[in-house]
């Protein structure tokens, strides 16, 4: 059976920061006979990345972005890139017999506007997590240094070092907190948007997974209970959280863990990229309180902003 192009898929987009739980509550939503979610698509990076190709493109990659950009200049990109996404988003929900697919992609931080274009019925769900926990993540699970001396200077004209230190997957998962984390912080706004909160999802799986399937307009009794079930979908995948592979229960052993994971200088330079302000609106008040009483400073919104310049510069370079 193809894909009916009258009725396009049900779509819904699990947003969240890497190492923020993102692929536990996948896995935990699809436990329902009517949705299916892949590990991490990618789909809506590529497809908005669409003629930009890697400079050794024997064709030319200059060469391959003018002239698709003339092409489609002629015609709504939109459309085009809303039928592809349509076609595949479909052939893969057809394949599995389910009804919505949740597309738990976490760098989707990057494209929320284009997300918004070409998807602007589509609910979202978004899983905050205390982000001293996302960094001590980051740094157990990835070896992501958080050192001061390991992260960029906070100083624009220190940018050419930047770029040249920092390998570009390091570079990349700081930028998930330092940029990423703000973009996030502004979505729960926009209309149609479920906020998840990790600490609510480990202490009361049921209870938040029904909320989430009824918000998605699935009948939330259809899951008996918020379990691990079979993960082995992941195994075959390169994606994905690989550490729900081990677990056999839902369990919040890890929400306290980066009290003890981060050393003081560590909390101190994730407060300084951060902000006082953002931990506060995000809903993480009583851990800024508790490094501050640990003895780390508020350094005020200037520093985080010089920290935000740099990085921003660093994307935009990248995307050149």
């Amino acid at each position: 059976m193809k894909p009916d192009a009258n009725h396009p898929p049900a779509v819904c987009f699990l947003l969240g920061l890497p190492r923020s739980g993102t692929t536990l509550l996948a896995h935990l939503l699809q436990q329902h006979p009517d949705v299916m979610a892949p590990p991490e698509p990618w789909l809506m990076l590529a497809v908005e990345a669409f003629g930009r190709v890697d400079h050794r493109h024997p064709a030319g990659s200059s060469l391959i972005q003018d002239a698709t950009s003339e092409f489609l200049g002629r015609i709504d990109r939109t459309i085009v890139s809303r039928a592809f996404a349509d076609a595949a988003y479909g052939q893969y929900l057809t394949a599995g017999g389910k009804h919505t697919l949740i597309d738990k992609t976490p760098r989707y931080w990057m494209v929320l506007d284009f997300l918004d274009s070409l998807y602007p019925e589509a609910p979202h769900i978004l899983l905050l997590r205390n982000p001293y926990a996302v960094a001590a993540s980051l740094k157990s699970t990835w070896g992501i240094p958080l050192l001061p001396e390991s992260w960029p200077p906070a100083s624009l004209s220190s940018l050419s070092d930047l770029v040249l230190s920092l390998p570009p997957d390091i570079a990349s998962s700081l930028a998930d907190l330092v940029l990423g984390l703000p973009t996030l912080a502004a979505h729960p706004n926009r209309r149609q948007t479920e906020v998840v909160r990790y600490e609510t999802l480990v202490a009361r799986p049921d209870d938040e997974v029904r909320r989430v399937i009824a918000a998605l307009g699935h009948d939330p009794t259809s899951i008996a209970s918020a379990t691990m079930g079979q993960p082995d979908y992941l195994r075959s995948s390169r994606f994905g959280d690989r550490k729900i592979l081990e677990r056999k229960a839902v369990d919040g052993r890890s929400l306290h863990t980066w009290q003890t994971d981060l050393s003081m200088r560590e909390m101190q330079a994730i407060t300084d990229a951060l902000g006082a302000e953002l931990l506060i609106e995000l809903g993480y008040e009583q851990e800024l309180r508790y490094v501050q009483q640990a003895g780390i400073v508020d350094r005020g919104p200037a520093v985080t902003e010089q920290y935000r310049q740099v990085f921003r510069t660093w994307w935009d370079l990248r995307r050149v």
